[in-house]
């Protein structure tokens, strides 16, 4: 983080406080898949270190870690069995204090995952709790008696499938889990809890992270005996308390991981005078692409002009206060090239669109791992190959439900979480370079084609162009701080929006479809600049009626002269 970058000071223009991560750019990596130095098969922190000058290559300037946690990985870590050790296949507490230090050497922070909304059921807490009512750390975890008929105390149910609760044979009585049953929830309403996750947080921060990104902290705030899950009546006060004795003090990124986020919601989370989070990661522009009676397992076909209507309706609602989190995929999701652009006919021209498309929003851009080299979704072909819990657990569920085997299958290709988790292609190598060993997962086939090394020494690869792209937040302010307006909103093709700041304009043009398209431009919007960015030729001057080429995508920077 440059020292210009961590500049706060006012912008006139709205009264912002402007702040480091306004200008970074984050990397998501997903330990487990992104780089294996010891050739077991599975991805380490070590492995991480020694790919930290790819990654400052790129231009990034916060690396955020799926969790690291010891774990017996039911659910790949985020079933946390020590919150303050490492799990063994990713190293130890000295590689990870070595992986921050080294960071920093490079002008880098490391980010961590909080999963505080549960533990693992091997946590030291919840062995204790299990052991009945008069144990000190029942009151960890949610316990309720068994309803009349003596099953579970309401209808609650997981998100990974089945009900929410499962029955304790010791002690007669049923445990909350809104995920694996292996996941207990913790119970936010003790204060005890809450001190000891603050006590954590505060361990962790002593150690020079940059900050945490917080898994579904929108369910900590949950009362199960009404059924609300989401934004209870306490979460923001659980927030602020978090924010008060943790890291309100300090300088660093924090984002909440919040499904059920609304623009209304989402200025409680980040709202400059609310001291709880930096902001949030919401989903509403992936949901709205889900089918109403299998969710994400069949994909309703993409529309353009519904996904530009959400984005356009936070960029309007975080306009003066507040901040948005800009991405396209991450652990969860499928793989943005093949979700939002063409993957098989239009890979490189595709992936740099959605690219200029995002990153000249106004928001903190977060790049997942592979999404900079065109990495694609998996083209699996049976339920065998999967690795993920909630795929595995899904797939009976809604063959029962009427859904085929073929498919669930195809489903799950097009938005199983797996998509996101094979390892990264680094060559062209066996297993992509990623291990010297068996993969975890099978590697995707296309690496022998797909790959960092290719892309770095392509000028007109994709990776390049991301690093373009970044390179642009840090050089012009109009990219942080400009203020955004969306153009021809129902053309079902094309994105268009501007971003002002002060007398100057920029322009930003994106073609999502692969066929030619004749755009007419607004008298309004006629420019005439510096082209920024282009995927195909440079564009200078936008006037009258202009043809873009297949997923085209280019941005135009007017400056006042003088």
């Amino acid at each position: 983080m440059d020292q210009l970058s961590k500049e706060v000071r006012s912008d006139t223009a709205r009264g912002t406080e402007r702040k480091w991560w306004h200008s970074a750019t984050v990397y998501q990596i997903y330990p487990r898949s992104f780089c294996d130095s010891n050739g077991d098969g599975i991805g380490d922190i070590p492995g991480i270190t020694g790919k930290l000058d790819y990654l400052k290559s790129l231009g990034i300037d916060v690396i955020w870690l799926s969790p690291i946690y010891k774990s017996p990985m039911d659910d790949n870590g985020y079933d946390i069995s020590d919150y303050q050790d490492i799990a063994p296949e990713f190293g130890t507490i000295a590689d990870f204090e070595q992986l921050v230090a080294e960071a920093r050497n490079r002008g880098m922070g490391i980010v961590l995952d909080l999963v505080v909304n549960h533990t693992s059921d091997e946590h030291p807490w919840f062995i204790q709790s299990r052991k009945g009512p008069g144990n000190p750390f029942r009151d960890f975890y949610v316990w309720r008696k068994p309803a009349e008929d003596g099953g579970p105390p309401n209808g609650l149910m997981s998100s990974f499938g089945g009900p929410a609760w499962t029955l304790d044979p010791e002690t007669g009585e049923y445990y909350l889990h809104l995920f694996s049953r292996r996941q207990p929830d913790l119970n936010w309403e003790n204060p005890s809890v809450r001190k000891e996750i603050y006590k954590m947080m505060n361990w962790w921060l002593e150690r020079g992270i940059a900050g945490f990104r917080m898994d579904v902290i929108d369910y900590i705030g949950k009362q199960v005996d009404r059924e609300i899950i989401h934004d209870g009546p306490h979460l923001h006060d659980y927030l602020q308390e978090m924010n008060r004795q943790t890291f309100g003090s300090r300088d660093i990124l924090t984002v909440g991981e919040c499904w059920s986020a609304t623009p209304g919601s989402a200025l409680l989370y980040s709202g400059r005078d609310r001291q709880e989070l930096s902001m949030v990661f919401q989903f509403e522009h992936v949901t709205q692409q889900w089918d109403e009676t299998y969710g994400k397992w069949r994909s309703k076909p993409f529309d353009l002009v519904k996904l530009k209507s959400v984005l356009s309706k936070w960029q309007y609602a975080l306009a003066e206060d507040g901040w948005n989190a800009l991405f396209w995929g991450n652990h969860d999701l499928p793989r943005a090239l093949s979700k939002y652009g063409d993957a098989t006919g239009y890979p490189v021209v595709s992936g740099k669109m959605l690219a200029t498309a995002l990153h000249l929003m106004k928001g903190t851009p977060f790049v997942y791992q592979g999404e900079e080299i065109g990495m694609t979704n998996v083209p699996f072909t049976k339920i065998e190959q999967y690795r993920d819990i909630e795929t595995l657990n899904m797939h009976q569920l809604h063959l029962d439900a009427g859904l085929s085997p073929e498919d669930f299958i195809k489903g799950a290709n097009e938005n199983g979480r797996d998509n996101a988790r094979t390892p990264m292609q680094w060559s062209a190598a066996p297993y992509g370079g990623f291990s010297t060993g068996t993969p975890w997962i099978e590697v995707n086939p296309n690496y022998s084609r797909v790959n960092a090394q290719a892309a770095m020494t392509d000028e007109g690869s994709i990776w390049n162009h991301y690093r373009k792209l970044i390179a642009l937040r840090k050089a012009h302010p109009i990219v942080i701080y400009g203020l955004y307006q969306s153009w021809l909103d129902q053309h079902p093709d094309v994105m268009v929006y501007t971003r002002t700041l002060g007398p100057d304009r920029m322009v930003v043009v994106a073609n999502f479809s692969q066929h030619q398209v004749t755009l007419t431009i607004p008298d309004e919007l006629n420019i005439t600049g510096e082209c920024l960015i282009s995927n195909y030729k440079p564009v200078e001057s936008l006037n009258g009626t202009i043809g873009l080429e297949p997923y085209e995508a280019f941005a135009i920077l007017a400056k006042a002269s003088g």
